[in-house]
Formats: C-alpha cells, sequence, structure tokens
C-alpha cells in the first residue's frame, strides 16, 4: 500500500476502505507519510468528499492514535457537550455544573479561542487563580470527588487529529464537513465520553452560515457517533445575535454565575435547556422534555447548580468569592456607550460585527501566542425585536488599553452591527431543529 495509490484513488472519486484510512494516519503519525502527501489527500477529499463509512473509519483512527479515557469505574454515564462556537457562548459555563448537580458525571475538555473572543479556557481562566491543565490523573480524580471536572485538552488524545487540523488550517481544507465531524467525533469519544449532545450554530456569528449547512453536519456526526457505539444527539441554533447579553471573557463568566442564580436571560435559558433535557432523556434519568425541564429548573432555584460551579472553582484552585464579588474579575477600566439615534425597534444586531469589536479591544486573539485581556467585551442592553427610544443606551463596550485607532474602528463595527424598524420584527427562532 502506498500514499500515492490512496490519494490518486481519491482524487478519482473512488472510496476508501477502512485499512487505507488507517494506513494513512498510522503512516502520518509515525513519519513515513509526509504532511504533503496527507495535504494532498486532504485537498482531494475536499472535491471528493467521504462517505459515511469512511467518515467513521477516520473518525476511529483518530481516536486510536492516542490515549482513551476511561471513566468506568465512576459511572457508566459520562456526559459531555460540544458547540460549534458563536458570539457570547458561555453554554457549557452553565450546563456542566447543572449536569453535574442533576448526578450526571461530565469529563469536559475544552479549548482555547483562536479567534475573535476567547474559548471555553479563556474564559474559566477569567476566574482568580482558576487552573484548566489538568493532568489525566487529576481530571479523572476530580470527577471521582465531585462528578465534574473541566479541564483544557491534553495532547494525548486523538494526537492524529492535531496534525491533520494543522494542516487543514493553512491548506483551505478546514470546512469540509467530513472532516469537521471526525475531528470533534474523535475528541468527544477519546475524553471519555458515551452520552454526547451537540450544539451546531449556523448564522453570522459561526462557522457555518447556513441552516441547511448545518443541519448536513449534524446529521453526519450523529450517525457517525451511532457507528462507533456513541449516542450522540444534536440541536441546530441560531447565531445571527449574540447569545445571551455578555461577550467577552470575565463578562461571559458574571453571566453564566447570575444564570446560576436564577437571573436567567431567555435564549441562554432556551438554549441550555434543550441540550441538559436531552442528557438526561439519553442517560435515562427523566422520561420526557417536561420532567428534563422541572429537574433543571429545580437544580437551578435551589442553588444546586451554582454551589456545583463553586466546588467546580474550588477544586481548580480558583477563588470561590468570585461568586458573590465581582470586583475581583478583571472588567475593563474604560467603557463606551453607544446609545439610540432613533425611537423604533432593533431589526438586527449582527453577530459577527459584534465579534469583530471586542477582538479589536483585546478579547479574541489572532494566533496561539498572543494575550487577551479577560476584560475586553460588550454588554447588551437591547436585542433583537426590543423597544428602543432614542438616546437610550443599546450596547456598552469595556476596554482596558488599545490604540485610538482600535477603538475607533470597534466603535464603528457595533454602529454597522444595528439596523433599526419602525414596527415591531418578528424574531428567529432560536432553534431551527434537532436530532
Amino acid at each position: 500500500m502506498r500514499a500515492v495509490d490512496i490519494i490518486q484513488k481519491k482524487k478519482e472519486g473512488k472510496i476508501h476502505t477502512k485499512e487505507e484510512i488507517n494506513f494513512l494516519i498510522k503512516g502520518l503519525m509515525d513519519g513515513t507519510i509526509e504532511d504533503y502527501q496527507m495535504a494532498a489527500w486532504l485537498m482531494a477529499v475536499c472535491f471528493n468528499d467521504l462517505n459515511e463509512d469512511e467518515t467513521a473509519y477516520l473518525t476511529e483512527a483518530f481516536i486510536n492514535s492516542g490515549d482513551i479515557l476511561d471513566f468506568s469505574d465512576i459511572s457508566n454515564i459520562v456526559a459531555d457537550k460540544h458547540s460549534t462556537g458563536g458570539v457570547g457562548d458561555k453554554v457549557t459555563i452553565v450546563l456542566i455544573p447543572l449536569m453535574a448537580a442533576l448526578n450526571i458525571p461530565c469529563a469536559k475538555l475544552s479549548g482555547r479561542g483562536l479567534g475573535y473572543t476567547g474559548g471555553t479556557v479563556d474564559k474559566l481562566e477569567s476566574i482568580p487563580n482558576f487552573k484548566c491543565a489538568l493532568k489525566e490523573d487529576a481530571f479523572k480524580e476530580q470527577i471521582k470527588k465531585i462528578g465534574v471536572a473541566i479541564s483544557a485538552q491534553t495532547p494525548n488524545l486523538t494526537p492524529a487529529d492535531g496534525r491533520v487540523y494543522a494542516l487543514r488550517d493553512v491548506t483551505a481544507t478546514v470546512d469540509n464537513k467530513a472532516l469537521i465531524c471526525a475531528s470533534v467525533v474523535s475528541k468527544k469519544i477519546a475524553s471519555g465520553a458515551n452520552i454526547i449532545v451537540l450544539d451546531v450554530k449556523y448564522g453570522s456569528g459561526a462557522f457555518i452560515k447556513t441552516k441547511e449547512e448545518a443541519c448536513e453536519l449534524a446529521d453526519l456526526m450523529v450517525k457517525t457517533g451511532a457507528k462507533l457505539n456513541r449516542k450522540i444527539s444534536a440541536v441546530i441554533s441560531s447565531m445571527e445575535q449574540p447569545l445571551g447579553t455578555h461577550i467577552g471573557n470575565s463578562l461571559e463568566i458574571i453571566e453564566a454565575i447570575e444564570f446560576l442564580k436564577g437571573n436567567k436571560n431567555d435564549d441562554l435559558y432556551e438554549i441550555t435547556v434543550e441540550i441538559a433535557a436531552k442528557t438526561l432523556i439519553l442517560a435515562k434519568l427523566a422520561k420526557d422534555f417536561d420532567e428534563a425541564k422541572k429537574m433543571i429548573d429545580d437544580a437551578i432555584n435551589s442553588g444546586a447548580a451554582l454551589e456545583k460551579l463553586k466546588e467546580i472553582i474550588k477544586c481548580q484552585d480558583g477563588n470561590p468569592d468570585c461568586i458573590n464579588d465581582y470586583g475581583l474579575f478583571n472588567i475593563g477600566k474604560n467603557k463606551y456607550e453607544l446609545k439610540a439615534n432613533r425611537d423604533g425597534y432593533i431589526s438586527k444586531l449582527d453577530a459577527l460585527s459584534i465579534a469583530k469589536a471586542c477582538k479589536l479591544l483585546g478579547a479574541g486573539r489572532d494566533k496561539k501566542s498572543d494575550t487577551i485581556d479577560f476584560g475586553a467585551g460588550c454588554v447588551l442592553n437591547k436585542k433583537i425585536a426590543d423597544k428602543i427610544s432614542k438616546d437610550e443606551t443599546i450596547l456598552t463596550l469595556y476596554w482596558n488599553n488599545v490604540s485610538i485607532e482600535r477603538l475607533n474602528e470597534a466603535k464603528e463595527y457595533v454602529n454597522s452591527a444595528l439596523e433599526y424598524t419602525n414596527t415591531e420584527p418578528l424574531l428567529e427562532d432560536l432553534i431551527y431543529s434537532k436530532f
């Protein structure tokens, strides 16, 4: 078997065997297949795609390239969730302690953000002294102790995916659905989860722009999980406007804490309940959505979910006093309030433009070595379909140290994000479909 023959086969649109996929991945890892050969194969895949079986073979090869965490000595149920990413998406911060409070062990491995705003790890590290770099033994021990841990992903999990993704990033082969599926699902399975719920986002502030593409990707990931004996469910949700009201690392943690205190805004609550309910039903702890929703509301209203977040913070060396003292967070010392220039309703609040503004203020990074300003971001006072009066504050930008040029550009972005109408617009459903 030769790499060049496998490349040729996919270039001709033919179907790979499991052995051929395994040969490629093994060769990439042991150095017998060159990066440029793998890059050529990835481009052939982008032109001729992988079918469902080939996608499952690639996913399994990624899983088997490194460590596979096993929590069977703790529980026969271990849950995880994954979002394809969006602006203001702090669902993990509220969902994981909520699930743990409902006696579902959660092993959550998250990443840093490379783009407009921080990832889950960046957000958690805005909590004073919080440590995300847990070794595998400590990660597992914490799950035994309190039922939950959230850690940065270890390089020993799916290392082949890491190698392949680095090539995809520089060869314009990121956006193929089969490659996305294999990357996401392999990491979730290797991290030990056997119940996985995916939040596949579409729209302005998401990687995937259309509902149809999001549905295709979700369907493929659910089918791939089934082929590898994992329960995967998916929710398709809109990211035309930011999720919740706070965008930026410290600000999103504060909103998550407020949520667990019972101060819930509608869209964050809707998507969190949907994912949590799916998890409870898959775990056979609730018979239907209504029963699951009651359990979720009880865990929030009783303070159990907030207490679980406090436990996570304590176990990972963070300062739990931040739950009640937001002054412990880095919040931008400078602010700019954007005022409405007329009466009416908000008809558009473009998520991507808001994200670009936050990045300019320091909330995101261009490359992994960039430093994030935890205090930079935006708080929305109004969202789509909200009524406004002239000179009323629509949003507030926060920052610490940026040049006047970047600040002015950020202001331009938030101004361009907004459109107004005289009559109340219809608000698109947050959740488009479920798998």
